[in-house]
């Protein structure tokens, strides 16, 4: 990856992008009707507005991701039951920038702030629709392990998967699973 990344903060950014950057990143699960079982994007313009007017809390944990100056991506987490264990939410990447690294770099910028914070546990859960394959891949690859399962949807026909990373552990000591992108 040549191009300079940044983890840049939500105020250096326009209302908007965070909404708009999730229904692109969703467009085939929206496009084929699955995505309103999975995740309530009805949700995600009030989201975006959230973040935005409460720049100062919710705000202080997501950031987005630019490469030479271009978001391409962004993450988002919850600190609130820290120190016992950070939450990640959305670790979303544009759908031209998969495949680049991009969520990695993401998600171990996450687990930095939580280290930095004391942490001991990260949790993230993701979908088990095959949509979801890379990114269950990469939690892998980060150190995470699978912790549970649960069904979904009025038909239990997709479901979401529920990682754990011990933190506690230094991150140079973790046995990374290479998992094949």
């Amino acid at each position: 990856m040549s191009e300079t990344i940044a983890f840049t903060p939500i105020t250096a950014h326009k209302p908007g992008v965070i909404g708009s950057m999730l229904a692109r990143s969703y467009e085939p699960l929206i496009a084929d009707g699955r995505l309103g079982s999975i995740l309530p994007s009805k949700k995600w313009p009030a989201f975006d507005r959230h973040v935005f007017e409460c720049a100062d809390t919710i705000g202080r944990c997501i950031f987005i991701t630019c490469a030479d100056g271009r978001p391409v991506g962004f993450a988002s987490w919850d600190p609130r039951v820290g120190p016992a264990f950070g939450v990640i939410g959305h670790n979303c990447v544009l759908p031209e920038h998969r495949g680049k690294g991009f969520g990695r770099l993401q998600i171990r910028e996450v687990l930095r702030r939580f280290r930095e914070k004391s942490f001991h546990k990260a949790l993230v859960t993701t979908g088990d629709d095959p949509f979801f394959l890379p990114a269950r891949r990469m939690y892998q690859a980060c150190g995470f392990v699978e912790v549970a399962r649960f069904p979904q949807g009025p038909d239990h026909t997709c479901g979401t998967v529920r990682y754990e990373l011990d933190l506690t552990v230094p991150a140079d000591l973790l046995q990374v699973q290479e998992v094949p992108m």
